[in-house]
């Protein structure tokens, strides 16, 4: 399945979730805070804006923000709360879209960069960042790092959420670094919804060297928004990658 085709009407109106989740103000209010630091007096440009989850706090604190996003449904969400004027949309996906103007920020929130499913795809959404960025300009990743080491021998699945009302879990096929994750939604019914989507898993190593091709720096790397170190035992990491102020 197309990622166009993946991010419909339905999916569009499952994903805001107003005050609870990823928009929860404890999980939304230190990306908002670390990205608008990042930003400075530039602008920022969000590849896969969706419906605005970051891009509408980022820009009610004065940056500029630009998006790039390759689905209609969630655009047609993000112009429920804000005007073209606002924040431009581009239609399109983040490895070859070109926006006009110069950013000192690009993002990519919330394991996005994942849904680009085969490594040569992933190198050039770091070239199109490098692209649309000034000289010490930064491009900023949140990534979950892969739990390959909870696969014993013959294991295929591992549950990386479960609570009342939702279970997650990924399937993975090491062969080709791919995982599938599966978001299963119930009440107190024998009715359950599945919403399932495609991603190719990245290392945090493969992750710096696609940066190094497109001639980033890593300037930083946190286990959070909140600046929490970094270690063996992170399951996600936030990457601040720059392009080197002489360039």
């Amino acid at each position: 399945m197309q990622q166009e085709e993946l991010w419909d009407g339905d999916a569009a109106r499952r994903y805001d979730t107003p005050g609870t989740g990823m928009f929860a103000p404890e999980v939304l209010g230190p990306t908002v805070d670390r990205l608008a630091a990042l930003a400075g007096d530039g602008a920022a440009l969000e590849f896969a804006v969706g419906t605005g989850r970051v891009a509408v706090p980022l820009a009610e604190r004065g940056v500029p923000v630009t998006g790039v996003e390759l689905s209609l449904p969630m655009i047609g969400r993000l112009r429920t709360k804000v005007d073209e004027a606002t924040i431009p949309v581009v239609v399109g996906d983040m490895a070859t879209s070109v926006v006009p103007g110069e950013f000192t920020l690009v993002y990519l929130v919330y394991n996005t960069i994942s849904n680009l499913l085969t490594q040569a795809e992933q190198v050039e959404c770091f070239r199109n960042a490098a692209r649309h960025l000034t000289p010490g300009g930064r491009f900023v990743i949140e990534l979950w790092v892969p739990e390959l080491r909870q696969l014993p021998p013959g294991r295929t699945a591992t549950v990386w959420q479960s609570e009342p009302g939702y279970i997650g879990l990924d399937t993975y096929d090491v062969l080709r670094q791919h995982v599938v994750s599966h978001h299963f939604s119930f009440d107190e019914t024998h009715q359950a919804q599945l919403f399932r989507s495609p991603h190719r898993y990245i290392w945090p190593a493969e992750l710096d060297l696609m940066a190094q091709l497109a001639g980033f720096e890593l300037e930083t790397r946190h286990a959070d928004w909140a600046g929490t170190e970094f270690t063996a035992e992170s399951r996600s990491h936030v990457s601040v990658y720059r392009i080197p102020p002489n360039r």
